[in-house]
């Protein structure tokens, strides 16, 4: 009965190994109906770009640097530039490409189509809370754009010769492009107090090489109007920070480049706070996707990004940022007629409040953001979001997401209830910052963007959201588990991310209830966050299947030593 034996052994066989899968996955408390990911089957494997690199992470070193050529060689670069229109021409002697790849990115358009909301946006587009709108007011807006020129909506984009290269490539340190020259470098500009100390093209052109942090810290850091404005987590400290400041930028460590995780592609640098970019690092392209000790904190990762609890504070190297603008009370001077500027009030643009090492804000984000368009409608009763992080609680691709939430008090057209934009920047009539006249300003600035305007403005409270993801701190500085669990008010509100209130309360708990408070926070987190309870019962439960399984195979056994004798 050769059948019948296969099926015994085949019997035995399954239930052995069922025992095992059981007992393993109810000791281990890892029983679960999710469907692993691929990066979950991956284990512990770290998901590096390559060996050398992630050697150079295990050991602290900086990331391989990627060399360069002697431009000073170059015959072409051995002359005096009239223009720097000129100097780029001579650049795309050789580098026959850059221009038009440089042309196809949102540092050349300031404009993205954002596929998953449908809108057209970017700089030149969008709406915010600080200076409001590039339009009307290119001249100063565009002192960091990668072009020579743009000054008003005649620039010519298809232009090659304004590419500016040195903006990216510059190693001296010497290349400026002072603020209200749409661009063009100090010396090119046409204003003799703008030009006084003019950059020495030919000097720079000879010196280029691959981009720095400082170069991106030039715009990026000072967005905004100075330094630290914008962001919290992007200013000038970044250019040396130490490791409190940054693990990954340390200049004694790690001393990441910006493109050692916004990888570039043809002059297209990934990273994007309009929509999710594939290209950018993520942070399990460097790390485990399980690294930390304790189980219970990975399974965080689930719904927390990794900045929620590894970036504590913004602003936190030695620069405060801005963190409320109100352009309601622009317009003041002294008894004497003068401009007042202040730290806290400038005349043109109203009072101001400042932070350092700021606790952030968390709300739901999925890579996608939605922003406030000239067209769109208002509730001016209400507090309103120039922009919006997508997802939510029920959103599974979202995560909870530090942010920094700047507010302020802006123009609108009360009549259209629209958000406004104002002229604000030029020497004409027209401009706020010359005439302090509102009514005229907005009427020239919506002018500008082919929008309506009413004629009636008014003053409206709104909000801006910044993601925060640099300035990570060291492991020994992160969140800890009680700041955000804090029945009397944590870090994070669970009501008001879409938790039910009975779900709230599990998720907060009283340190003194529990006794053993000053265990390690690996045992602590365990106890802190499921309800106390034992492994007896799984224990007890593995002691069943086990004496079920010896009595199967017990009689498994038997049925074969009676085959053998029958045979």
């Amino acid at each position: 009965m050769p059948h019948k034996k296969n099926s015994t052994w085949f019997t035995l066989g399954f239930v052995v190994a069922a025992i095992l899968v059981v007992t393993g996955l109810l000791l281990n408390g890892n029983v679960s109906a999710q469907v692993p990911t691929a990066e979950l089957e991956k284990g512990d494997q770290e998901v590096a770009p390559n060996v050398d690199e992630k050697i150079n992470y295990q050991l602290g070193n900086p990331a391989p640097s990627q060399g360069g050529i002697d431009h000073s060689v170059f015959e072409i670069l051995q002359q005096d530039f009239e223009t720097p229109q000129d100097l780029t021409k001579a650049c795309l002697t050789c580098h026959i490409d850059s221009a038009n790849e440089i042309m196809h990115t949102t540092h050349w358009t300031w404009e993205y189509v954002n596929e998953t909301t449908g809108q057209t946006i970017g700089k030149k587009n969008e709406l915010n809370n600080f200076c409001v709108a590039t339009s009307s007011n290119e001249p100063r807006c565009t002192s960091c754009h990668v072009g020579y020129g743009w000054k008003d909506d005649s620039f010519d984009f298809s232009a090659q010769e304004n590419v500016d290269c040195l903006i990216c490539h510059d190693t001296t340190g010497t290349y400026k492009k002072p603020g209200p020259a749409a661009g063009m470098p100090a010396g090119y500009t046409g204003n003799e107090a703008l030009d006084e100390n003019p950059v020495d093209l030919t000097f720079v052109a000879q010196n280029i090489g691959t981009p720095s942090r400082s170069n991106c810290l030039k715009c990026h850091a000072y967005g905004g109007g100075g330094d630290a404005v914008k962001h919290g987590d992007i200013d000038s400290s970044l250019l040396e920070p130490d490791h409190a400041l940054d693990v990954h930028m340390d200049v004694e460590g790690l001393n990441f480049s910006c493109q050692e995780c916004h990888i570039t592609e043809e002059h297209a640098v990934s990273g994007s706070r309009y929509e999710h970019d594939e290209n950018v690092k993520s942070c399990v392209d460097c790390h485990d996707v399980a690294p930390h000790e304790d189980e219970l904190t990975n399974q965080h990762a689930e719904t927390l990004a990794c900045q929620s609890c590894h970036i504590p504070e913004f602003a936190r190297g030695g620069m405060p940022t801005k963190m409320t603008w109100d352009w309601s009370t622009a317009g003041e001077f002294t008894a004497d007629g003068e401009k007042i500027s202040t730290e806290d009030y400038n005349t043109l643009k109203g009072d101001f409040t400042w932070g350092e090492n700021v606790v952030p804000d968390y709300v739901w984000f999925n890579g996608t953001a939605e922003y406030l368009l000239v067209s769109d409608t208002i509730d001016p009763t209400q507090v309103v979001s120039v922009n919006s992080f997508m997802g939510d609680i029920n959103d599974p691709e979202a995560k909870i997401w530090p942010v920094k939430r700047f507010t302020g008090k802006q123009p609108y057209d009360s009549g259209n209830n629209t958000l406004a934009i104002p002229h604000l920047f030029g020497k004409d009539d027209a401009a706020y910052w010359k005439s302090f006249d509102w009514d005229t300003a907005i009427a020239a600035g919506m002018e500008s963007a082919g929008a309506d305007y009413s004629g009636e403005y008014d003053f409206v409270e709104t909000e801006f959201f910044w993601p925060i993801t640099h300035m990570v701190a060291p492991a020994s500085e992160t969140v800890q588990c009680q700041e955000c669990h804090d029945p009397n008010g944590g870090r994070i509100d669970f009501t008001a991310l879409g938790y039910s209130e009975d779900r709230a309360k599990q998720l907060t708990w009283d340190p003194a209830s529990y006794p053993d408070i000053a265990t390690s926070q690996s045992n602590l987190s365990e106890l802190v966050s499921h309800p106390v309870q034992s492994n007896d019962w799984k224990l007890w439960l593995v002691g069943i299947i086990a004496v079920l399984g010896f009595f199967e195979v017990a009689g498994t056994r038997h049925i074969i030593r009676r085959e053998k004798n029958d045979d």
